[in-house]
């Protein structure tokens, strides 16, 4: 498809500038943006462009690509050119187009749950709908307390359907369905109830997230995949690690809710911790399949994946320490993000030394 490297250049613009707005928040100086506009816009959608402009875009892609739709690829078209939009200063254009993409972004969902009714697609769909609320509350300016459980909801259903999903591998107990439910019911109830009540709403949303951490942690199959090698077993400690970050994402939303000054941990054990961990650990098969190209696996993925997890340690402590080594844990933050990207693009190099030509698109799936 034509428009696809465009969206794949507004996927990049989007993570830059929402990497440079967290650095800029944080006091972390940048070269060369004195004078500039952006690097305010950048600080102001922080949240917009990482979750909307960014990952947003790439799960628009994703989904676009497995439904096999030219149409579907409207969704990932429109929330990359919010991002932008955003970045330009143009915020309410950028924000219509936000709501424009997730009303695609549900339509494409009901087609899959219209070929396949199972419990991850309808997940999906749940999730879709989630995100378009986020994306409509963020339009009307209803604040962040309204929106970023909305927004987080999104990111969390379609992980957890994901991770439903590769639990039909395995023999799963009665008891792992049902459970899921009540849990996700309790993370939409707390984000409902998080712009009537902050207080109430956000301890009900910290519970859930800590409760569905034990449940990932309980009936995932990535606790099996973790005894095996290679590429299996990297996925399975990246998400394993991520369900610990969901836990004290969970922990630290509800002690915020509580009063307590944890707002940086929970948004960023959440959106670090968990989220990123998770696309560390699938990238390198949902890579392939976007971008058409194979990767070789080696030890050297395990290096991004520990930089991640010390650094925002680092972050975290530093942060409820009050100590200026925080800003030093953000930089971090990004290098382990750069150094993730340069990994990829090592592997597909690598991959295409060691096989003598570009390849074609991997046959099989490795299962975390």
């Amino acid at each position: 498809m034509a428009a696809r490297p465009l969206m794949l250049a507004l996927v990049v613009l989007s993570l830059l500038a929402g990497i440079a707005g967290g650095l800029l928040r944080a006091g972390v100086a940048l070269p060369a943006t004195a004078g500039s506009v952006w690097p305010g816009q950048a600080v102001l959608a922080h949240a917009a462009l990482m979750i909307c402009g960014f990952l947003g875009t790439v799960i628009g892609i994703e989904r676009a690509v497995a439904v096999k739709l030219r149409a579907a690829f409207l969704a990932p078209l429109a929330s990359g050119t919010g991002g932008a939009f955003l970045l330009l200063g143009q915020l309410e254009l950028g924000a219509w187009l936000l709501v424009a993409a997730a009303v695609a972004f549900v339509a494409v969902n009901t087609v899959i749950v219209g070929r396949q009714r199972a419990a991850h697609t309808w997940l999906l769909l749940v999730a879709a709908g989630a995100w378009l609320i986020g994306n409509l509350l963020f339009a009307t300016d209803q604040g962040t307390v309204a929106t970023l459980p909305w927004w987080f909801a999104f990111l969390v259903m379609t992980i957890a359907a994901e991770r439903l999903e590769m639990t039909r591998l395995m023999r799963r107990r009665p008891a792992a369905e049902w459970s899921l439910q009540i849990v996700l019911i309790a993370l939409l109830g707390g984000a409902v109830w998080s712009a009537l009540a902050p207080a109430a709403g956000g301890l009900l949303y910290g519970v859930a997230l800590v409760l569905l951490a034990v449940w990932l942690a309980v009936f995932d199959i990535a606790r099996h995949t973790v005894r095996t090698h290679g590429l299996s077993r990297y996925m399975a400690i990246c998400l394993l690690g991520g369900y610990a970050w969901l836990a004290v994402a969970g922990a630290a939303w509800a002690a915020t809710a509580l009063g307590l000054p944890l707002r940086d941990a929970a948004l960023h054990a959440l959106g670090l911790g968990f989220i990123v961990s998770m696309m560390m650990g699938h990238a390198p098969v949902i890579l392939p399949a976007i971008a058409r190209i194979k990767l070789e696996f080696g030890v050297f993925f395990y290096l991004p994946l520990a930089m991640l997890h010390l650094s925002l340690l680092l972050r975290l402590i530093a942060g409820v320490a009050g100590d200026p080594l925080r800003s030093t844990g953000v930089l971090l933050n990004a290098a382990a993000m750069a150094l993730f990207a340069v990994t990829m693009a090592g592997a597909a190099v690598a991959w295409r030394i060691k096989h003598g030509g570009p390849g074609t698109l991997p046959t099989g799936k490795a299962h975390p």
